[in-house]
Formats: structure tokens, C-alpha cells, sequence
């Protein structure tokens, strides 16, 4: 059995949103976009990439090629606009199989951790800063105060077709396993052990693991749009 929470928040300092998530246990979807290019770029083109992805998982299409066909949608879109700002979002979905398996895969730093007991990432960010810590110049914790810590290197809509990088995982959810997907947002404003605090607390429900961390966000300074989804297999 599955059971799930979601919830999304302007933040502290933007005016408008331009994150979006779906749940939809039905399909075994459960996705964030965090969108950017400003308002109604990143708005839509986050919405874009949800219901691309929804509309393509539900006729039988493979996770990575959705996000794939996103990408391309969003590109039709941008041309036919007469603006040129560009328009672009990140992706963190999961589908969980009928059995005990799922499929992680992403586009971008929105995150994607697994609760097992203790906290890992699954996702590895396409940032400008995840590149620098991978040739060693600078570290994790130097990286969170990174002048460029918000730049990224793969986004849909903005990276050309034929060098988009779909990074994906599988793996099996067994009970007591946790899922959850989130916008930079949170990870800019908690960090990964008062993340796993909350998500060890089980007098907690998904929906109020959810609230809590949307709260700790705030509380961190809510400086971006901050959006959490959380698939608990029970």
C-alpha cells in the first residue's frame, strides 16, 4: 500500500510560483518541476512538463522518454512565443511499479532522496556546482554558499534535444521505504539531516512529513518557491 503527501509554496520572497508537482497514485506518478525564466515562462513551462509527462506515462510511454517529450514540448511552445525569454524547468519524478520496484529519474537540482532507515540521494544534481565538486575544487558544504550554486547545466525546454542527459534509477520499495522528490527550495534552506529527522518521525504521517518540511523551508528563510512530494510504501 501506498501512501503519499505533496504540497507547494510561494516562499517568503517570490511573488509568483513557478514549481508545480503531480500525484497521482492511479499511474503510480508522482513528479516535481521547478520552472524558470520568470513569470509565466517558468509557470508554464513547469506545467508543460507535468502534463507531458502524465499524459505520455498514462498511454504507456517509459519514464525517460516522457521527459524526454517534455523537453521537446516546451521547445515547441518557447518558438511559437513572440517574447524571447526563454523558458525552462527542472524535473524530479518517480513511478512506482504494481510490484515492489520503481523508477527515479531527473532533469536538473530538483531532488530525489530514498528513506531506508537513513537518508540518501538518488538524483545527482546537473549544476554548475555538482561539476566543481566532482573535479574536487570544491566541497559539499562550500558548495551551499556558492555564489553560482543556482546555476544549472540540464534543464528541459532550455537543453537541446540530442545533449538532454535523462539520468535515471530503479530499485525496490519495500515497506518502510520513503520517496521523496522536492524543489531546490527546500535542500537551499534545510539540510539533509534535519531532512531525515522529520522523515524518521513516525508519529508523522506523509501529508504532515510534508507540512513540516514545507514549515522548515520557511523557517530557513523561504528564499525560492519550495515544493515536497513524499511516497511512503506502508
Amino acid at each position: 500500500m501506498i501512501e503519499f503527501g505533496h504540497s507547494t509554496h510561494v516562499g517568503l520572497r517570490r511573488e509568483h510560483n513557478e514549481d508545480t508537482y503531480q500525484a497521482d497514485p492511479a499511474l503510480g506518478l508522482w513528479l516535481v518541476a521547478d520552472g524558470m525564466g520568470g513569470h509565466e515562462h517558468g509557470e508554464v513551462a513547469s506545467a508543460i512538463a507535468r502534463d507531458t509527462v502524465t499524459r505520455e506515462v498514462a498511454s504507456g510511454t517509459e519514464l525517460v522518454r516522457a521527459i524526454q517529450l517534455a523537453d521537446e514540448e516546451i521547445i515547441r511552445h518557447s518558438t511559437r512565443r513572440s517574447e524571447a525569454l526563454p523558458m525552462g524547468t527542472t524535473i524530479a519524478a518517480v513511478r512506482v511499479a504494481k510490484g515492489d520496484g520503481y523508477e527515479v529519474a531527473w532533469v536538473g537540482d530538483s531532488r530525489i532522496y530514498l528513506w531506508d532507515g537513513e537518508l540518501r540521494q538518488l538524483s545527482q544534481d546537473h549544476s554548475y556546482v555538482q561539476e566543481l565538486i566532482a573535479q574536487g575544487a570544491i566541497t559539499a558544504e562550500q558548495a551551499r554558499n556558492h555564489p553560482h550554486r543556482n546555476v544549472v547545466t540540464q534543464a528541459l525546454g532550455v537543453t537541446d534535444p540530442q545533449a538532454l542527459r535523462v539520468e535515471s534509477v530503479r530499485g525496490e520499495f519495500k515497506p518502510g521505504m520513503q520517496l521523496l522528490l522536492c524543489s531546490d527550495g527546500l535542500t537551499e534552506e534545510v539540510k539533509d539531516p534535519a531532512i531525515a529527522e522529520i522523515l524518521a518521525r513516525s508519529d508523522l504521517g506523509a501529508q504532515e512529513c510534508v507540512d513540516h518540511l514545507i514549515l522548515a523551508a520557511l523557517d530557513g528563510g523561504g528564499s525560492d518557491n519550495v515544493t515536497v512530494v513524499l511516497v511512503r510504501k506502508v
